[in-house]
């Protein structure tokens, strides 16, 4: 009997991958463990079949995006209806949880058509496996409106692994960590092999039956100062590629004197989101943080997404009045602001900047209307098609914009709306549009009181570092900051230290813009990798290529 509960125990070994994957991101943030979190199951898939190995990666991966989407329920408190919350919450779980599933299938798949080929197995080690990570990861970014949340590599940049980003951007970042994983269960797979070879062919593991095919007992049976190249040559991978990105790092930052330094105010409002009845007054709460930000006579007032909707609509008279209150109140000479405007009938969610222009101060005014809308939020699928649809969107119908840059007294800006930076093709074309610097503004109030908002500023420091730009970011309830092409972010933090979240403040900084070249991801994108990722799928599945001569 205790052998029977003892073994139903160690089967909860199998789902510590996904708790540690999980502790990852906010809100424990232990970013390191991408490093090893995947190994057990990476092991598992070269033991097991394909079938078994798609549900055990299946089950950790909904484990996981369980746990990192837990902060979807809070939009209930906001007027959401909890039955179709917790669906969504469910639903969106499953479904990045079978790129999980997929990657357990084809990683047992490609093992067992590696068959006791050494060398065919140390490309798979070193390519196969990561590359095809990398490129689910990818897919999941952009499949169906895609949905770019918590990759790997977001974590390990946010842990200072900064420079593979600049070559290959966070799926590069991905690659390497599932590079380490797999040299991590190589290296378990060396230690226990002889205990495997003593055992026969069936033995019992955690619970489970392990078979030991006749195969995989020659490759057991390799002498191990051969198999100690499994670790040699993925450290030597990473290096190459962590030196490349350094270099590029390197020279960017031997320039001594910024081209230009923008003087900006950052006002994290936090007002109540759209669902929200909470009386307040604005005009109160703008002006204690305007008068502070009036001592340092900045160039630039920053706000968030949705903060003309306390006001009026940017088509409006109104709107201009009170641009031109904020710019005098602020002393400054540009306001940028998220808010709606309508125009020939179809409405956007739309980011204005005002700047005073002529001798008389009349305010000249630019939008940008943001070009990837978030479905059943933004719009409800086939809504302009049947327009009773319209009427279930929470915050209106809207319709996508073109990309653009805002000129901002000679300083190119390229804005991006809430969920946009998660996107970082349109942040790629931003910057080779000649963009000078990213703003980001959102209004996580929608997820108040959850993880929501940090997880989501640690987007930021990824796009910073891929496009070599620096970001300025404003949320309504957090976080507010500038991140810099380095991958070093400055917060706006709390009274006592840590990010101020939830709370209204200001942030007054000097952002330096220099005159580089793009970064080489910036400019390719992500068309190597995932075109090498094919090649090595392809070849991987040739019928015959890895079958073994007898």
């Amino acid at each position: 009997m205790i052998s029977s509960v003892f073994k139903k125990v160690a089967r909860l070994f199998w789902l510590l991958p996904a708790v540690l994957l999980w502790a990852s991101f906010p809100p424990l943030a232990e970013n390191t463990n991408v490093f090893f979190a995947l190994a057990p199951l990476l092991w598992f898939a070269r033991n097991k079949s394909a079938r078994e190995s798609f549900r055990l990666w299946f089950l950790n991966g909904f484990l996981f995006w369980i746990g990192t989407l837990a902060w979807m329920p809070a939009i209930v408190k906001n007027g959401g209806p909890w039955p179709l919350v917790v669906l969504g919450w469910a639903g969106l779980a499953a479904y990045c949880a079978l790129y999980f599933g997929a990657f357990g299938f084809l990683s047992a798949k490609i093992w067992q058509k590696a068959g006791v080929s050494y060398f065919r197995r140390i490309l798979v080690l070193l390519f196969a496996e990561p590359l095809i990570f990398a490129a689910l990861e990818l897919l999941r970014s952009r499949l169906f409106g895609g949905f770019a949340w918590n990759h790997l590599g977001v974590a390990s940049v946010n842990a200072g692994f900064v420079a593979p980003l600049t070559i290959g951007g966070v799926y590069l970042a991905t690659v390497i960590a599932v590079l380490v994983n797999g040299t991590l269960a190589s290296i378990a797979e060396r230690v226990l092999s002889p205990w495997f070879a003593q055992r026969g062919r069936r033995i019992s593991f955690s619970g489970g039956d392990l078979l030991i095919k006749d195969s995989e007992r020659e490759f057991l049976f390799v002498p191990r100062w051969i198999r100690s190249i499994e670790t040699i040559l993925p450290i030597l991978l990473a290096w190459g590629i962590y030196s490349a990105g350094s270099s590029f790092t390197f020279s960017r930052n031997n320039e001594s004197e910024p081209s230009k330094v923008l003087r900006v105010a950052l006002v994290q409002r936090n007002f109540p989101c759209a669902f929200s009845a909470e009386k307040c007054d604005p005009e109160e709460e703008y002006s204690r943080h305007l008068r502070m930000a009036s001592l340092l006579s900045p160039d630039l007032i920053v706000l968030p997404e949705s903060a003309f909707c306390e006001f009026a609509p940017f088509d409006s008279v109104a709107a201009g009045k009170v641009a031109s209150w904020m710019l005098s109140l602020g002393n400054a000479k540009g306001l940028l602001a998220g808010g709606s405007r309508s125009e020939k009938g179809e409405l956007f969610n739309s980011a204005a900047l005002y700047q005073r222009a002529g001798e008389q101060g009349k305010l000249a005014e630019q939008y940008y209307d943001k070009v990837h809308l978030v479905p059943f939020g933004e719009f409800i699928p086939g809504d302009k098609i049947f327009p009773v649809l319209q009427k279930l969107a929470p915050v209106g119908s809207c319709t996508p914009g073109v990309l653009k840059l805002l000129d901002f007294s000679g300083i190119k800006i390229g804005a991006a709306i809430c969920f946009e930076d998660t996107d970082s093709a349109q942040m790629r074309a931003l910057a080779r549009m000649g963009a000078d610097v990213l703003v980001f503004m959102t209004n996580d109030s929608w997820f108040s009181g959850s993880d929501e908002t940090e997880q989501h500023a640690w987007q930021a420091v990824a796009r910073a570092v891929e496009t070599g730009l620096p970001v300025i970011r404003v949320g309504n309830s957090g976080v507010t900051g500038v991140v810099y092409p380095s991958g070093k972010a400055s917060w706006l933090e709390a009274r006592g230290g840590g990010i101020l979240i939830d709370q209204a403040g200001c942030k007054l900084e000097m952002v330096e813009i220099f005159s580089s070249r793009l970064p080489p991801y910036a400019v390719y994108g992500d068309v190597p990798l995932f075109a090498f990722s094919l090649l090595v799928l392809a070849i991987s599945f040739v019928p015959g290529l890895f079958r073994r001569k007898r």
